[in-house]
């Protein structure tokens, strides 16, 4: 961890924590990058704040998310965002036990539809005023959502027999 990432940390946590004392869980530093875990509820004004203050976090660049099964909480979703004007990155990491729900970001950044509507396809996560909540890389009629470790291998589907469409002819 280098002193400038550092400080910037100390700087995003304590603009974060003068606005709300609520807002900022724990900071994280892993190899220079910050990490601000955020209470589930304040999610959305956490973002709002960190793209309207003094901070100008206005590049939402991706979200992501893991599932830590059987581990609680289960979920743990990560907003990466970078200042342009200021050349620094924060990583907005929110966990998600039982009910997987949480408010969506697309009010902040429009750029967050489609990385929200992936994150619900792949893991059910469910973004509570999102604009078009569907799936985006399956099929609507798929079962379940892949990318959750309880997921089983095969899938949920009969696979149909295809042996007979391959089985070579006797005749030439």
């Amino acid at each position: 961890m280098t002193e400038s990432s550092s400080k910037s940390a100390n700087v995003v946590a304590e603009c974060l924590r003068s606005w709300n004392p609520k807002a900022v869980a724990e900071v994280l530093e892993f190899r220079g990058e910050t990490t601000i875990v955020v209470p589930r509820e304040l999610l959305r004004a956490t973002a709002e704040h960190c793209r309207e203050a003094k901070l100008k976090y206005n590049l939402l660049t991706d979200a992501t998310c893991v599932d830590r099964y059987p581990a609680d909480p289960r979920f743990e979703l990560n907003y990466h965002l970078v200042s342009i004007s200021r050349k620094e990155k924060v990583r907005l990491r929110v966990w998600l036990g039982g009910d997987p729900v949480v408010d969506s970001l697309v009010p902040v950044w429009p750029g967050a539809n489609w990385l929200e509507r992936e994150i619900f396809d792949l893991f059910g996560i469910r973004f509570l005023g999102h604009p078009d909540l569907r799936r985006i890389l399956l099929p609507d009629d798929w079962e379940g959502h892949p990318l959750r470790r309880d997921y089983p291998v095969e899938g949920y589907r009969d696979v149909p027999n295809t042996g007979e469409l391959f089985k070579k002819s006797s005749t030439p």
